[in-house]
């Protein structure tokens, strides 16, 4: 298996929802996706928001017949890498410290016991930035929710920068 596909498979951070939000579909793959996965519909196209349920332990359980942008999207990351500005195992590092960030933020918003509604991290991220800009404006923050805002904004950083990608 070559490099880049080992980057993917060991990161899988577009799937599971911590880039992206959400997968826009052509018209022409709602019908054959209908059949694997659950689809919204809009006026012409469909989409499926993400973490995605084909998502799994081993990769994606429908890699051959996955969507086209699904199949199209090169995070920041494996550019980096298919130029050779980063090596594999730097590739790799970047993704686990992405990976411990995204723990932490998680285990954060538990300890302060902030609701969320989304399912996906990154429509998460989205509603907690919102939230504690509300919060920041009107009251003061603990020192708690102050930590978490200084961890939101190094993983947007590290986001965009090593990926491309931001909330």
């Amino acid at each position: 298996m070559s490099e880049p596909i080992n980057i993917c498979l060991s990161c899988g951070l577009c799937c599971d929802g911590t880039l992206i939000g959400f997968v826009q579909l052509d018209n022409e793959e709602l019908s054959p996706l209908r059949q694997l996965m659950e689809i919204e519909e809009t006026d012409e196209n469909g989409l499926f928001f993400l973490p995605c349920n084909e998502f799994g332990c081993n990769g994606c359980n429908i890699y051959s017949q996955r969507p086209k942008a699904c199949s199209n999207f090169e995070c920041g990351v494996l550019k980096s890498f298919e130029k050779k500005e980063l090596s594999f195992d730097k590739a790799i590092e970047v993704i686990d410290v992405v990976k411990q960030k995204k723990i932490s933020i998680e285990k954060q918003v538990a300890t302060l016991q902030i609701e969320l509604q989304s399912k996906s991290f990154h429509f998460k991220m989205l509603e907690l930035k919102k939230l504690l800009r509300k919060n920041k404006s009107e009251l003061s923050l603990s020192q708690n929710q102050q930590e978490l805002i200084v961890e939101l904004e190094e993983l947007e950083k590290l986001l965009s920068k090593s990926f491309g990608v931001s909330f």
